[in-house]
């Protein structure tokens, strides 16, 4: 992936990953409660998100996904927008740093197996084997979404060469889905074409798009949306 070829997704991985244990490292019960940019899940909730995919996350480094399907079966979940509230509404009655502490050792684990397998291994995943490196790419690409979610700060030093990378992710991406978008990067912002419509994009508010988080303030065309929404 020639666009990304300065980054590594590893050492992403770690950094948005320090990012948010930071940030829920310093928060009290207040902080804990509000709301976030996830309809109707408040900064706990997404924490517990995170915390309960690390079972999907394990069973595709342990090659056991036929076992992590049965058992959401049996939990009476079909599809991963049920897993994920099924993850959340699961840990809400336990305390929070108990939460915590589960997913700082569970997301420690996973970045450290894909970091063995490197750019050239492969893992299963539902989606058929893919690359580590890719797979990487996708939780660094949730991991900074979610962190922009709860309102983790991220220094004004390295907001240009984030929103580079998540850019250039998204790109790579779009073309990998197939995607009706057709996308042209400028000195200072994105030209985007679909079905039709065409819109001038600012970096920021392109990589908002592929993540689905544009708001009113920074209305989309719908068919523009549609065809950028890929790494939601």
């Amino acid at each position: 992936m020639e666009q990304l070829k300065d980054f590594d997704p590893f050492d992403i991985f770690d950094a948005e990953a320090t990012r948010l244990d930071r940030f829920f490292a310093a928060l009290d019960e207040e902080g804990w409660n509000r709301p976030t940019r996830c309809e109707g899940w408040s900064v706990r909730d997404v924490l517990a998100h995170l915390a309960g995919e690390e079972l999907y996350n394990h069973a595709c480094l342990d090659g056991d996904l036929d076992g992590f399907f049965a058992m959401v079966e049996r939990e009476g979940v079909k599809g991963f927008d049920q897993f994920n509230e099924w993850c959340v509404r699961g840990r809400r009655g336990l305390p929070v740093e108990q939460v915590l502490e589960e997913w700082r050792v569970k997301n420690g684990e996973t970045r450290e197996r894909m970091r063995a397998l490197g750019r050239e291994g492969v893992l299963q995943t539902s989606a058929g084997p893919y690359p580590a490196d890719m797979q990487t790419w996708h939780y660094d690409s949730e991991y900074a979404t979610h962190a922009d979610d709860v309102g983790a700060p991220v220094p004004e030093r390295e907001l240009d060469q984030r929103t580079w990378w998540r850019l250039q992710l998204a790109r790579h991406v779009l073309a990998e889905q197939g995607s009706k978008a057709q996308v042209e990067v400028m000195a200072d912002h994105v030209w985007v074409y679909a079905d039709g419509g065409s819109a001038s994009m600012s970096f920021p508010s392109f990589v908002e798009a592929t993540v689905d988080r544009t708001t009113p303030d920074h209305e989309v065309d719908p068919r523009i949306a549609t065809a950028l929404r890929c790494l939601a």
